[in-house]
């Protein structure tokens, strides 16, 4: 930590204004109070003016280099670069003296990830992982039914996270070179497998089917991954840019109930749209909560409607700002990130090779 002075907003330099920096991180550290956008990082001249316009206090830099000059003047680095580029900025970063939050995924192996965990904890420095999906309405209305034990003992949990994008808009993330760490798998991947580690616990074994369907496209785009997790929990998650037709977002099959819910979440559209947490932040509309019931289809009106809770991005930034401050939680600990990198190179190895692998 630098010297800012006790009750001034921890200053925090943010690499990376594409749909991670703009959309995502920017407005949440913004509206989180304890912590000040300071520095901006991109080389592209027209983001360099959005950031101005959007906050007009932020300084913006064409390079990191620029940043980690001014580190004696930061209190946290965020790191919301291409994929490629986590693992050398978190670790530049860390050397420097500074926390820092990386976007997901951490890093492209488990490995890696855990050589930056250990250097965290070698320097006494905050890393935390930008899991913001932990935060998403139906995960924790999921997360307060499991603890309300309202489905019995959870035998089957799928989760989807589909999109209808027949065309690829290339890019890095949609880069056949496995040195971008593009593709689904280790996208929208990143944040299925988190949820079901987080609910239910470490994997034992995977299983993978991960292909590339659009015409022009190098990597995947359409993945499944069966996990089976140490307590018998059987998880089957879906990620894809090829569903025509969307299927439920979560369908969890219990002893005495099952859960399901569609719909996406609507905080990332708000923060498309220009809207910034306030009242009523991450509500939806009523028309869209799940159903908690047995025996019966939930689209015919079986079982009870479950309200869903409202979600919460800014919960992650006030808890980072929290652990600097008051030495307060990690709120996604980098091995956690690691564990799930484990199962996102097993899904890899077992799609490639046709075959179960045993972690």
């Amino acid at each position: 930590m630098t010297g800012t002075p006790p009750g001034s907003p921890l200053r925090v330099g943010l690499v990376g204004y594409g749909l991670a920096g703009s959309v995502f991180h920017a407005p949440l550290i913004a509206a989180t109070e304890g912590l000040a956008l300071d520095t901006v990082v991109t080389s592209n001249p027209d983001r360099q003016r959005q950031a101005r316009a959007e906050f007009p206090d932020v300084r913006t830099v064409a390079g990191p280099d620029e940043l980690f000059d001014r580190a004696a003047e930061l209190d946290l680095v965020v790191i919301a670069s291409p994929n490629k580029t986590h693992v050398p900025l978190a670790k530049r970063a860390l050397e420097a003296g500074l926390p820092v939050v990386v976007d997901k995924p951490l890093a492209g192996t488990a490995a890696e990830a855990r050589e930056l965990a250990a250097l965290a904890e070698e320097r006494g420095l905050l890393l935390s992982v930008f899991q913001n999906r932990r935060w998403d309405n139906d995960f924790l209305t999921l997360r307060k039914l499991l603890a309300e034990g309202a489905l019995g003992d959870v035998w089957r949990f799928e989760s989807r996270f589909e999109r209808w994008r027949p065309k690829p808009k290339g890019g890095w993330r949609e880069s056949g070179d496995p040195a971008e760490i593009g593709g689904l798998l280790y996208d929208l991947g990143s944040h299925v497998v988190d949820q079901a580690l987080v609910l239910f616990g470490p994997a034992t074994q995977v299983y993978a089917e991960s292909v590339v369907r659009r015409t022009g496209a190098e990597a995947d785009d359409d993945t499944f991954i069966a996990i089976t997790h140490a307590n018998g929990v059987r998880s089957h998650l879906y990620v894809s840019s090829t569903a025509a037709q969307l299927g439920p977002r979560f369908r969890v099959l219990g002893s005495e109930a099952g859960y399901v819910k569609h719909g996406l979440d609507p905080q990332e559209a708000a923060l498309r749209e220009g809207k910034r947490p306030g009242p009523g932040w991450g509500e939806e509309d009523e028309s869209l909560w799940g159903r908690v019931g047995a025996g019966e289809s939930p689209v015919t009106g079986g079982g009870r409607v479950e309200a869903t809770l409202p979600g919460d991005y800014p919960a992650y930034y006030a808890a980072v700002a929290k652990a600097l401050r008051e030495g307060g939680p990690n709120p996604v600990e980098a091995r956690e990130a690691a564990a799930a990198l484990d199962v996102l190179e097993a899904a890899r190895e077992s799609a490639r090779d046709g075959r179960v692998v045993t972690l």
